[in-house]
């Protein structure tokens, strides 16, 4: 149902994305993309690029009257830092190899870019390849975020670990989410324990003097789904493939799981599957929750949750050892400005990528043209799950 492309390259003019398949009718403005972009430039361990960058979205097209029109979105977010740049990144002829990257960082897609496109010069790559692209994933994401606030859906992140220290998770509904939002967005690392916040600072600033990199983990949750999105049809439709596969895409990710994925490998089926009970007050329901709200690829209409793992960022300040490719001797890698830690910026990535499959999946089941008619759809299923399956839903 909905398509999306990004563009751009980390120093480049600008980053563009656009959206396909958004009904018409949705509210949305600059501010509230802004909103969000705000936060993914947050969190403690965030490099010098953060100081220059505003990232503020200009929409450009799809959007009349603070509403969606039904046609292609377009956003546009301008790095600040081009003029700087404009001399080694302008499209036509450049002045010089400049800042040539020549010795490719253990870790990062330096050196595989570089071998798959035949660039010599691999700034060539990391120019894609870096993370920048994801501050248009989330705009885009907020977007989809939008058109699911509009049926009550809701969705929070929470940082678990950074380095060594970790916290425990925060139970999250739909009562206690916007104090958890706040308690999580008032912490310099986006976790809502204070006295594991102030260690996960501690912690990246002894790497930062030590000239190491840190990653982590986060969690991310999706609050007043109904059951039935997604399906067990085919592999790619299956929902929990689909937000996994979200959330590797994002730099840097490399495990994810949904629910207590990890911990239930190593537990007996009697401690893992969430019992199906039943009242006449809350209709069908389970307990526990550990499959994270999906089984057989399937929302079953408890809370979607799901953990994504953050390696240390390739850049250090120490360097490891690499290559340099035009002498072919044993060097230092290459040194470029990055963060610290990005695992806070990542949970606010996290958001925008879950938005935009949970969105897909959602106007996949009742999708329309416009609002209204994908509303009536929804209202006419929630009557349907109530009638036969006695799914209770009081909160739309």
């Amino acid at each position: 149902m909905l398509r999306f492309l990004t563009a751009g390259e980390s120093h480049g003019q600008a980053l563009v994305g656009i959206i396909e398949g958004l009904p018409a009718g949705v509210e949305i403005s600059q501010e509230y993309i802004n909103r969000q972009l705000s936060r993914r430039r947050g969190g403690y361990g965030r490099g010098g690029r953060m100081n220059i960058e505003a990232d503020e979205v200009r929409v450009v097209s799809g959007v009349r009257n603070g509403k969606t029109l039904g046609s292609p979105v377009a956003l546009l977010i301008e790095n600040r830092d081009y003029p700087n740049w404009e001399e080694l990144m302008s499209p036509g002829e450049t002045t010089g190899e400049g800042k040539s990257v020549i010795r490719p960082r253990p870790g990062h897609a330096d050196l595989a870019g570089g071998m798959k496109y035949a660039h010599r010069d691999m700034r060539n790559v990391l120019e894609r390849a870096s993370a920048r692209e994801t501050a248009m994933r989330v705009a885009l994401g907020a977007v989809c975020r939008r058109v699911l606030e509009e049926f009550r859906i809701r969705i929070y992140s929470q940082v678990i670990s950074i380095g060594a220290v970790r916290a425990e998770s925060i139970p999250v509904d739909m009562n206690n989410i916007d104090q958890v939002m706040a308690t999580v967005e008032a912490s310099p690392v986006y976790c809502g324990h204070r006295d594991k916040s102030i260690q996960m600072v501690d912690e990246i600033q002894k790497a930062k003097q030590e000239g190491e990199s840190l990653g982590g983990s986060f969690e991310v949750g999706v609050l007043n789904l109904p059951p039935g999105l997604g399906s067990y049809g085919q592999w790619d439709r299956r929902l929990d493939s689909r937000l996994s596969a979200a959330l590797m895409s994002i730099p840097a990710i490399k495990a994810v799981e949904i629910g207590e994925g990890f911990a239930s490998s190593e537990q007996p089926g009697s401690r893992v599957h969430d019992e199906i009970l039943y009242n006449e007050n809350r209709g069908l329901y389970r307990a526990t929750n550990r499959a994270g709200g999906i089984e057989g690829g399937i929302t079953n209409g408890e809370k979607v949750w799901a953990r994504a793992y953050m390696k240390p960022i390739p850049t250090l300040y120490r360097p490891l050892t690499s290559v340099n490719t035009r002498t072919w001797q044993v060097e230092t890698a290459q040194v470029e400005r990055s963060d610290i830690c990005a695992v806070p910026a990542a949970a606010v990535v996290g958001e925008a990528v879950t938005a935009w499959v949970v969105a897909d999946a959602f106007l996949e089941k009742f999708g329309g043209d416009g609002l209204e008619e994908i509303r009536a759809n929804y209202v006419t299923y929630l009557d349907y799950l109530g009638r036969v399956w006695q799914w209770k839903r009081t909160l739309y």
